[in-house]
């Protein structure tokens, strides 16, 4: 976190699991090296140790790679929902697109990290939880205070588990037997986590990153809609929409740009951020593990950003950027007309882009070929891309930092990390959740509004045009004659023209021949609200879905909303059936229902759980 991991950097090490035992072995009582006593954190000073441990958890850096547990969720929300294909080569890091697929086993090393870290987040909490009876110097209402961050924690790590693996043990500050079932739905104990967090949290906090109580709010509101409690969802919204603040003590509200979402410069004082894992750039540890390091492979291929080209959009995912002649999405047949990609055309051959009105979001949410990439230059295509026929042509953009930030934003080793945070909930998904629970309730009118207010911003964000080119081309020239005559050497290049205002990047060659220069000019955007009423409860409900799916893209939603709304196996075999024309490998996956709703049980902890040859831990319905 911004402010708080740096206060006690050596609590991310310390095995707090140890502190919810109570063994009485001889051997068992010698406190381990490293490790810290609960005698020891029985302690003011000591109970904020734990809870920054508790804190600094959220990112998945405890636990081996990170980008098996990265908190964006973008193997288990994004690759598996549709939104990505895995990226590199198919060799690398292959479970992700077993994942991505629908053909996921309970031996997956990457299922069994994901478990094992959330479970370290939740044995973290109930540190805080265990060690504050016996704290001495802290007021009642401090303790009550750490005890609601605690729960909030938990509740989020507990939310995460449930909606990947369904039904999951149990296991809280007052547990002495480990070995608990997995058979007991926890709705209930992440509820009330969440609502002890709302009645206990202050409104604003002194430390950036640290949940306030509209977080609470926000998130029991999440869960809520996760069980199709609808009334108590809309209670708490129609609180939450007009009065919510930041723990920072801004009023909630959308970012004027769509892209300051994802600028670590504006994150500090963001109206839009709910919860977010916070981020550092290069803070002088000589590691990563608090640079968002979850998204280190996921940067263009043979680049400037090093490694390594995971994390690919899909042809799917790109076509849904399309808009009408109102600029409005093609909901029901976005599919029907293909935006132009660049498959199998080298860097150095002419290409021309999709001429067709679209989203702008597409271009700060996607990299392809011509579009400015931030600040580096045109996406260059087939040059950044590990495998095209494996992944398509696309590159993930949201998280990736600006080049004229780069000293602040970026962390380098063979990968980068970046000071770019987590959004866990901003205020865009809160108000889209509302407006499903309005149309739920079929208030469809206040629906309509609450999609608007996130199309309206969209539709007023600053654009991707040309301009972010100009800072880094290798020249800004008037005249076709004047560029031409540069002598320009280095392929790739780029030259910003004043009298077309447009980009014209080199191919290769004889820079002096005009037909080894391609131009690129801004994107045909089009996009404006809904001014109709919506048809229908089933149209309201549908413009929403389809609204999440653009504004959260590559944020780690799809796959769970899809499961949610039960719409699973049509979305994701149409999709399967659709993008194997662009990758073929795709054409493997299936989701199969009363199965891949939910990821199987780790065999591991399975295997764990067994007590007299018999296995606590049951598998999910068509794992076994």
């Amino acid at each position: 976190m911004k402010t708080l991991i740096n206060k006690f950097p050596g609590v991310r090490s310390i095995l707090l699991a140890s502190l919810l035992a109570g063994c009485t072995d001889s051997f068992l009582d010698i406190p381990p090296q490293g490790s810290l006593s609960q005698e020891v954190l029985s302690n003011a000073q000591g109970v904020r140790a734990l809870v920054i441990g508790a804190y600094g958890a959220l990112d998945g850096a405890v636990i081996g790679d990170t980008w098996r547990t990265s908190p964006d969720n973008w193997v288990y929300g994004s690759v598996a929902g549709g939104d990505a294909h895995k990226g590199s080569v198919p060799y690398d890091q292959s479970q992700i697109f077993t994942i991505g697929t629908g053909q996921a086993t309970p031996d997956l090393s990457f299922l069994d990290s994901r478990w094992r870290m959330l479970y370290e987040g939740i044995s973290r909490t109930n540190a805080v939880l265990k060690v504050l009876d016996q704290v001495n110097d802290m007021t009642e209402e401090q303790k009550t205070g750490a005890a609601a961050e605690a729960r909030f924690l938990r509740g989020h790590f507990y939310f995460e588990l449930k909606r990947m693996f369904n039904m999951v043990p149990w296991i809280d500050e007052n547990t002495s037997d480990f070995y608990q079932s997995n058979d007991v739905d926890i709705w209930p104990n992440i509820e009330a986590d969440f609502q002890y967090a709302l009645d206990n949290l202050p409104q604003t906090q002194a430390e950036i990153g640290r949940v306030n109580k509209w977080a609470a709010a926000a998130y029991l509101a999440k869960v809520y809609v996760y069980q199709k409690k609808w009334p108590q969802a809309k209670t708490l919204y129609d609180d939450i929409i007009p009065n919510g603040v930041t723990s920072a003590g801004v009023a909630y509200d959308l970012l004027p740009n769509f892209r300051d979402n994802f600028e670590p410069a504006v994150e500090a004082s963001s109206p839009e951020a709910v919860f977010a894992v916070q981020q550092v750039g290069d803070e002088g540890t000589g590691n990563q593990n608090n640079s968002n390091n979850g998204q280190r492979l996921n940067f263009p291929y043979n680049s400037p950003f090093l490694c390594c080209g995971f994390y690919q959009p899909t042809q799917d995912l790109v076509n849904s950027f399309r808009t009408d002649a109102n600029g409005l999405p093609f909901v029901d047949n976005y599919n029907s007309v293909m935006v132009t990609n660049d498959m199998n055309i080298s860097s150095s051959e002419q290409f021309t882009p999709y001429s067709g009105e679209l989203d702008p979001r597409l271009d700060w949410t996607v990299g392809r070929r011509g579009v400015p990439f931030l600040d580096w230059g045109p996406h260059p295509g087939e040059v950044w891309v590990r495998d095209q026929s494996s992944s398509g042509p696309y590159a993930a953009k949201k998280n990736v930092y600006w080049q004229a930030r780069a000293d602040e934003d970026a962390n380098l080793s063979w990968s980068p990390g970046t000071s770019i945070n987590v959004n866990i909930i901003r205020f865009a998904d809160v108000l889209l959740m509302a407006a499903e629970v309005e149309a739920q309730l079929d208030n469809l009118e206040t629906a309509r509004e609450y999609v608007n207010r996130v199309r309206k911003r969209a539709a007023t964000s600053s654009w991707v045009n040309n301009e972010h080119n100009r800072a880094y081309a290798a020249a800004v020239v008037s005249s076709e004659a004047e560029m031409l005559a540069l002598g320009i050497t280095s392929a790739r290049a780029w030259v910003i023209r004043e009298d077309t205002e447009s980009t014209f990047v080199f191919l290769g060659g004889n820079s002096a021949d005009i037909s080894r220069w391609q131009e690129y000019k801004t994107p045909n955007y089009k996009i404006s609200e809904y001014t109709s009423p919506f048809a229908s409860k089933e149209a309201a409900l549908n413009a929403i879905y389809f609204e999440r799916k653009l504004e959260l893209a590559l944020e780690g939603h799809r796959f769970f909303d899809l499961v949610r709304w039960g719409v699973a196996e049509k979305v994701l075999n149409d999709f399967f059936a659709y993008e194997s024309q662009i990758v073929p490998t795709i054409g493997v996956g299936h989701f199969s229902p009363g199965k891949n709703e939910h990821f199987p049980i780790p065999q591991n902890q399975i295997d764990l759980s067994t007590v007299n040859g018999v296995s606590v831990l049951k598998q999910n319905p068509g794992y076994n």
